[in-house]
């Protein structure tokens, strides 16, 4: 088995854990490819795990003043190695590498199982451009589900608009016609960046019912 980043041979690395439970570990990364991402730790906003701050940041107080309250979780930082990943699974299309983080997000994603997962999903447009939707196939990869309630309109991708422009854009998502809202729900993003997306979205379901709404990302 080969790193699916680097294409380095990978070694059998079986724990002693594992070995007991006759569970072979899950390895799709080399370790100096593994060690490139970096996790969020333990100083991080506590609504959105923004790094580097330990109260409330910029962006949370302005969505509260919005009337929005970020609940907001996510495993990684936007560094230098996710990027070049982003860049070749979202960007260039390599679709395998949405293998990658199946482990952690699933055993991260395993304490909301009271609530329906729903993904932020991508234009029309985007999607026949790009083949698929990173947010699904990272999902998919973890060997969980979601419910298809959101529909998006055609715009400009969030990557190409600066931080003013996201804040400020008319939202192009929407309920899908005749379809029942869950009570309990978590939006699910790949990369969390102003909130703009997520926490509007999530605004638009606490409007039409939905009793508690909290959101994730793969990268803060």
């Amino acid at each position: 088995m080969t790193c699916l980043l680097c294409g380095q041979h990978l070694k059998n690395n079986q724990t002693f854990r594992n070995l007991l439970l006759l569970k072979k570990e899950e390895t799709s990364l080399c370790f100096t490819c593994s060690s490139s991402f970096e996790k969020i730790g333990e100083e991080h906003c506590p609504n959105c795990h923004k790094v580097g701050v330990s109260t409330m940041c910029q962006d949370c107080q302005f969505w509260c003043k919005a009337g929005i309250d970020v609940s907001h979780e996510a495993i990684f930082t936007y560094n230098q190695a996710m990027k070049d990943y982003f860049s070749r699974y979202k960007f260039d299309g390599d679709y395998i590498l949405r293998k990658i983080f199946a482990s952690i997000l699933r055993e991260k994603l395993r304490k909301y199982k009271e609530f329906q997962m729903i993904i932020i999903p991508l234009s029309p447009g985007r999607f026949s451009k790009r083949g698929f939707n990173q947010v699904e196939g990272l999902v998919e990869a973890a060997g969980l589900s979601y419910w298809d309630l959101l529909g998006k309109n055609e715009e400009l991708a969030s990557s190409s608009k600066n931080r003013s422009e996201r804040l400020t854009t008319e939202l192009p998502f929407f309920i899908k016609d005749g379809v029942t809202i869950p009570k309990k729900i978590l939006l699910v993003d790949d990369i969390y960046t102003t909130g703009a997306t997520i926490n509007r979205v999530k605004k638009l379901f606490e409007d039409r019912g939905a009793e508690e709404v909290r959101t994730f990302s793969l990268v803060r």
